[in-house]
């Protein structure tokens, strides 16, 4: 079996939906179990719907809800055709609207807006457009079984950001999902949510319908996971910065994982992990174009002599650099240090040391102060903003000479304020001023991909 993830802009429309449901049927004999995201835009309106009830404009709150409202109607008049189904759905459509406004109501009253809360709102986009695909299927008398994910992907109660469960999920996707799945059934299912043992709902934060197809894969042992995007696939660089970017047709897992993790937009970084851990293949395609090849994330691709894969940026990025004499020759300084960040919850995406500094970075401010607070009790502590990440991957880098020169020489007079390579040597970070960024991806692809290199791991994007 496979695993099929549509993303938001995958099911915006009528259109789209027809169009997903074109491609299920095409691979059918396969075994897809389909995952899908929220129509594009609808997770953004409803939790500005609740946070426009916190600050008691519930009127706008519901004004906005109903335009939302409104467009799923518009899809689903237009995706069925049989007229008792689109009143039945119509009717069930506003059932659940008048309960998301009810639930303003109630944010409003109490002045209140909590995770759990959201989680209740925001899960309500993956539950609408899994319906209404799966009423059309069925209308086209595909064999289709729709399936809620909270019923199988649990998780802990950490609200908003919730972290499944793993063996828990393991054994409720054998028992629910595979018997469906051996008798033929097209399962449909909503990313992005789940719900704790005690069934209260969760959701597994941005991102989280890729998380979700491949938390399922791995759970099922799929014999592959396709993320339907609206692009290509994985890119040389984002084509709006780089118009000349080429695909990639295949990449390791690895380096699949910095180019998410470090800016790039087709996947979701925590995607790759339950892959990597079956390696199971990803497979990112384009909806919109779905005759092109896409891009294959392996566990081992084939060897190539392309010794950068593909750059990636990440903007809105703070650099924190600690500084103290107590250092020097000091065992538990980075423990001390890590432990502040870790007790705040704020990720560090780089580090780099020296005898008496450490720099790092973050691209969460919200803990910021506190943060600061905490550092300043045992070292002197300066906050850099408005800087940018750019990261050069490629396995190959390792072993190729001169590629750090050829980066440094090609950015110029582009001042780098901190320079990471890790030890396993599959990409270089560069800590650059936000204004610059464009520039320097330019440059860079320039330099490594503009000729493209011939080899066989290239080829144009296909023109629009």
């Amino acid at each position: 079996m496979i695993v099929m993830k549509f993303g938001g802009t995958s099911v915006e429309d009528a259109g789209a939906l027809n169009n997903v449901i074109e491609i299920v049927s095409r691979q059918r004999e396969r075994q897809p179990l389909v995952v899908l995201s929220a129509i594009a835009g609808a997770t953004n309106t409803l939790l500005d719907a609740a946070q426009l009830a916190v600050e008691g404009k519930l009127e706008a709150a519901h004004a906005s809800l109903h335009a939302l409202l409104e467009r799923h109607v518009v899809a689903l008049e237009n995706v069925i055709e049989e007229r008792s189904t689109i009143q039945e759905l119509i009717l069930e459509l506003r059932r659940r609207f008048d309960e998301l406004k009810n639930l303003c109501q109630g944010i409003a009253i109490l002045g209140e807006l909590t995770n759990r809360s959201l989680d209740a709102i925001a899960s309500v986009g993956e539950r609408l457009s899994s319906l209404i695909l799966a009423r059309a299927m069925q209308e086209r008398g595909l064999p289709v079984d729709l399936v809620d994910a909270r019923t199988f992907i649990i998780t802990d109660d950490h609200f908003a950001s919730a972290a499944p469960l793993f063996d828990r999920i393991d054994e409720k996707s054998k028992a629910i999902l595979s018997p469906r799945i051996r008798t033929g059934k097209l399962v449909v299912t909503q990313g992005f949510i789940g719900s704790t043992e005690s069934g209260v709902t969760t959701t597994l934060g941005r991102g989280g319908s890729d998380y979700t197809a491949a938390i399922v894969g791995a759970a099922l042992d799929a014999e592959e996971i396709q993320i339907w995007t609206d692009v290509d696939g994985v890119l040389t660089a984002d084509p709006r910065i780089g118009p000349s970017a080429r695909k990639l047709k295949v990449i390791s897992f690895r380096e699949a994982s910095e180019l998410a993790y470090f800016g790039a937009k087709v996947l979701h970084p925590s995607t790759i992990l339950p892959a990597v851990k079956k390696e199971i293949p990803v497979i990112v395609l384009n909806s919109k174009r779905p005759g092109l090849s896409g891009t294959r994330i392996v566990a081992a691709p084939p060897k190539s002599n392309a010794a950068v894969k593909s750059i990636a940026s990440k903007k809105e990025i703070t650099v924190i650099n600690i500084q103290s004499g107590r250092m020097l020759m000091a065992y538990g300084f980075l423990e001390s240090i890590f432990s502040v960040f870790s007790k705040h919850k704020t990720p560090v995406d780089l580090v780099s040391t020296s005898e008496v500094a450490v720099s790092v970075t973050i691209d969460a401010t919200n803990r910021l102060d506190q943060i600061v607070r905490e550092l300043e009790k045992f070292a002197d502590v300066n906050v850099f903003g408005q800087k940018a990440i750019l990261c050069i991957v490629g396995e190959q880098m390792h072993s190729t000479v001169g590629i750090a020169d050829r980066i440094f020489r090609a950015l110029g007079e582009i001042n780098c304020m901190m320079i990471s390579q890790g030890a396993s040597e599959i990409n270089m970070s560069l800590v650059i001023e936000e204004a610059q960024i464009h520039e320097a991806v330019r440059r860079l692809h320039r330099e490594f991909f503009e000729p493209v290199p011939e080899l066989d791991i290239f080829e144009p994007v296909a023109a629009v």
